[in-house]
C-alpha cells in the first residue's frame, strides 16, 4: 500500500472504538451493472463488511436505493443501512411522497420507483443521446412541479424539495454513534455531499475515498483523500482497516 495512505487509514484502525467507516453501494462496493436488479456484492467484500461490522464503532451504508434494496444486497448482520440518499433520516421527506408518486404517473417512462425518489435510468438505451435529451426534459418538467432532479451514473433522479442528502445523512449517523473519526467511500456526484458532510461533522480525522471511473464527476476525484479504481480496489484497502 501507497505509505501515504497507510498513514491515512491507521489513524481509523488506531481507533476502531472511536471510528465510523461509511460506504456508498452501487458503484462503491458492488460493480456498476446494466439494471440495478443484477447488482451483487462479491463474497469477499461481504465478509470484510462484517469484520468491520464487528470491529468498529458504526459501518453504515448510505445508498441512492431504497433503503430495504441496499439492505437485500449489503445483507450483512452489524450494518447501518439509510436508503434514498439520506431522505430516509428527514420526517419531512415522507409527507412529499404523494408529490413523487403523482409526477411518476405523469411520465410514461420506465421508471425505479424508490417511495420517497424515482429514477430514470438510462445505461441500455439504444440511443444514448436522444435517450438523455428525452430525460432533460423530465427533468424540467421535475423542476417545474417543484421537485429536484440530479444527474448521476447514467440516471436521473428526481427528490422532494428536502434540504436532505448524504451529507445532512453522514452527519446525522455520525451524531448518534459518537464517533470522532471517519471515513467515507463514494463513486458519482451525489457522494460529494457526503464528503462535505463527513469534513464539516468536526472529526479528529475525516478520510474520504473516491471510486474512480469514466463515468465519475471530475470533481470526485479532486475532492477525495484516497482515490481507488474499482469496487474490488476499495475492497483490498478496506482490509488494511
Amino acid at each position: 500500500m501507497d505509505p501515504t495512505h497507510a498513514r491515512l487509514l491507521a489513524r481509523l484502525a488506531e481507533a476502531p472504538e472511536r471510528s465510523a467507516l461509511i460506504l456508498d453501494v452501487d458503484g462503491t462496493l458492488a460493480p456498476i451493472v446494466a439494471r440495478p436488479e443484477l447488482s451483487a456484492i462479491p463474497e469477499e467484500t461481504r465478509a470484510e463488511l462484517q469484520r468491520l461490522a464487528d470491529t468498529y464503532l458504526l459501518v453504515a451504508c448510505v445508498s441512492g436505493r431504497a433503503g430495504p434494496d441496499a439492505a437485500r444486497l449489503v445483507d450483512v448482520p452489524g450494518i447501518r443501512i439509510v436508503g434514498n440518499h439520506g431522505l430516509e433520516l428527514a420526517p419531512e421527506a415522507e409527507a412529499l411522497a404523494s408529490r413523487i408518486a403523482a409526477f411518476r404517473d405523469e411520465v410514461a417512462l420506465p421508471v425505479e420507483d424508490k417511495g420517497l425518489s424515482l429514477s430514470y435510468h438510462f445505461r441500455e438505451a439504444d440511443d444514448q443521446a436522444a435517450t438523455r435529451a428525452q430525460l432533460e426534459d423530465v427533468a424540467r418538467r421535475a423542476e417545474a412541479a417543484g421537485l429536484v432532479p440530479r444527474w448521476g451514473r447514467k440516471v436521473l433522479e428526481i427528490r422532494p424539495p428536502v434540504d436532505a442528502d448524504k451529507g445532512t445523512a453522514v452527519r446525522t449517523l455520525l451524531a448518534e454513534s459518537g464517533a470522532t473519526r471517519g471515513l467515507y467511500a463514494g463513486d458519482d456526484a451525489t457522494d460529494l455531499d457526503a464528503f462535505a458532510g463527513l469534513r464539516a461533522a468536526g472529526l479528529d480525522r475525516a478520510v474520504c475515498i473516491a471510486v474512480a471511473s469514466d463515468e465519475a464527476p471530475r470533481d470526485l476525484a479532486d475532492a477525495a483523500d484516497l482515490l481507488v479504481g474499482s469496487p474490488d480496489e476499495l475492497a483490498a484497502l478496506l482490509r488494511e482497516l
